[in-house]
């Protein structure tokens, strides 16, 4: 029951950003994931790889639906590398590892046992970010991100942050801006 309930939050919460920051298909949605922190523990502390599982299948079923690219943020242990689909970062400089539930952190590790094609990346720039139990995903956001406030703010005992991207305003204040990018 309770990792039903997990699954449907991730799901919940994944489904509305990906609405509010207008992702389109082909984007990217970087994930930071504290399963820890979902169980009411202390961040890295008690990482839980079924927390993992459900809140991972929730999340990609957001992202399938809006056709859009899953990243995961590993722990600290591996410098916050990046699990993506080799697809979606074909000219990336790959890092050679493996995400471990307790060396990259489980959610890391589920999404790499689930990709198709997974590889690992030192960095990104995603479209979209969504920060389960404050792990700070923002070195992996583009330059321009905005703090998105949802409705779903807790997962688990995990506290919510999000954020999508914009592109950078160039030209002054006589510029005119191209609404469609917003």
């Amino acid at each position: 029951m309770m990792y039903e309930k997990i699954k449907e939050e991730g799901y919940q919460t994944a489904k509305e950003l990906c609405e509010k920051a207008g992702l389109r298909r082909g984007q990217i949605l970087v994930i930071g994931c504290s399963t820890s922190e979902v169980c009411g523990d202390k961040i890295g502390s008690n990482s839980n790889f079924e927390v993992a599982q459900a809140l991972f299948a929730g999340i990609a079923q957001a992202a399938a639906e809006a056709g859009i690219y899953l990243a995961a943020q590993c722990c600290e242990h591996l410098n916050r590398a990046i699990i993506i689909e080799r697809e979606a970062v074909p000219f990336a400089e790959y890092v050679n590892v493996v995400p471990q539930p307790k060396a990259g952190g489980s959610f890391a590790t589920t999404a790499y046992q689930n990709f198709s094609d997974p590889v690992a990346v030192e960095e990104i720039k995603a479209d979209a970010g969504l920060d389960i139990g404050d792990t700070f995903i923002g070195m992996h956001l583009k330059k321009v991100a905005v703090p998105t406030r949802l409705e779903h703010n807790k997962i688990g005992e995990a506290h919510i942050t999000a954020a999508r991207t914009r592109p950078k305003f160039i030209g002054g204040e006589r510029a005119h801006y191209n609404k469609e990018l917003m």
